[in-house]
């Protein structure tokens, strides 16, 4: 295809966010480049979303309640641009993320996806920091550079996904054609907590992946968002991950960094359980772990105990944690910051 501009879809699930909707709209009304259609998956509100919707114009799209990825495929289903791009309505766009993924499509023109970097808003701000600034070392290595901003992985990055996830919905545009061809939003995993991931996984399998550096999207956090619980989403990628790797052949020879990341996050929720002396869940985890380490043993022994004597026990096993912390941060040689791309 030609460098030209391609048509857009804007595809927005929700469910009974009539409030933070408004904002949503409004951001993805406000683009410097405008989306040929806006479509709103209304996915079984009875908080008025389908008159809030009529008087911003977008078109809508109504469902028995479903789950958001059924309704991101129902907008897929209705979409009829060359690009769709997802935004949950209770999340956000600076007015140049629709230009900017245009810019990339523009750069390289048989990209089957892109992700922006994205940022925390919070009570109305947007918080200092950025997603990609938290990848681990050599996430980014081999990524090659199209534009300001603007970058391409050549290769698939499951693996690196499977380590980081720094791809979120509303921060995702992909090409129409290929989005269906993979089946859509993988549907397969019910609703557990952090279902995207699973799709995320599967679009990462098949290069060229586009990459907006610049945090273009805000990701608002509020009571009703499951991924403001951090052990509830280390739960459900554990499970999503056991899921995927036992649905997909093409993931089977990446089994064991899989099940070692299994295994990490769900230690990750038994320490948060701990952590909170949620003494029942912390058992339910280590019956989920084949060898937990000592430190999570002495932890599982604690769980163990009668009440009053188990969180007894716990306090001081995390303030013994704690020092040891101190003592190993006072010790360890000072780092320079990790890069969120190689520039080379």
């Amino acid at each position: 295809m030609s460098a030209a501009r391609r048509s857009l879809s804007v595809v927005i699930p929700t469910y009974n966010r009539a409030a933070m909707l408004c904002d949503t709209l409004a951001a993805v009304l406000a683009q410097e480049c405008p989306a040929d259609e806006v479509i709103v998956v209304d996915d079984g509100s009875t908080d008025g979303t389908p008159q809030l919707v009529a008087g911003f114009g977008a078109r809508l799209l109504r469902q028995a309640n479903a789950g958001d990825l059924a309704a991101r495929n129902a907008g897929l289903a209705a979409a009829t641009g060359d690009l769709v791009a997802f935004c949950d309505s209770d999340d956000l766009w600076r007015p140049g993320f629709l230009a900017a993924m245009q810019a990339l499509w523009r750069a390289e023109p048989h990209l089957t996806a892109a992700f922006s970097n994205f940022a925390i808003i919070r009570d109305g701000a947007w918080l200092p920091g950025s997603k990609f600034s938290t990848a681990p070392p050599c996430f980014w290595d081999g990524l090659r550079e199209a534009g300001a901003d603007l970058a391409v992985f050549d290769m698939p990055i499951v693996d690196r996904l499977i380590r980081f996830q720094p791809c979120f919905p509303s921060a995702l545009v992909v090409d129409r054609h290929h989005m269906r061809s993979i089946g859509g939003w993988d549907e397969s995993v019910g609703r557990t907590v952090g279902t995207d991931f699973a799709t995320m996984l599967l679009l990462a399998e098949h290069a060229p992946i586009g990459v907006v550096q610049a945090p273009l999207v805000g990701i608002r956090k509020h009571a009703g968002n499951y991924s403001a619980d951090v052990q509830a989403m280390n739960l459900g990628d554990a499970l999503i991950l056991e899921h995927v790797l036992a649905r997909r052949p093409t993931l089977r020879p990446l089994s064991g960094m899989i099940k070692a990341s299994v295994a990490a996050r769900r230690g990750d929720a038994l320490d948060s359980a701990f952590a909170r002396q949620d003494f029942t869940t912390v058992r339910a985890i280590g019956r989920l772990l084949c060898t937990p380490g000592a430190a999570r043993r002495a932890k599982l022994a604690v769980a163990a105990l009668p009440a009053p004597m188990d969180r007894m026990a716990s306090a001081a096993l995390l303030m013994l944690g704690s020092l040891r912390a101190q003592a190993l941060r006072s010790s360890a040689p000072s780092s320079s910051p990790v890069r969120p791309f190689s520039q080379g």
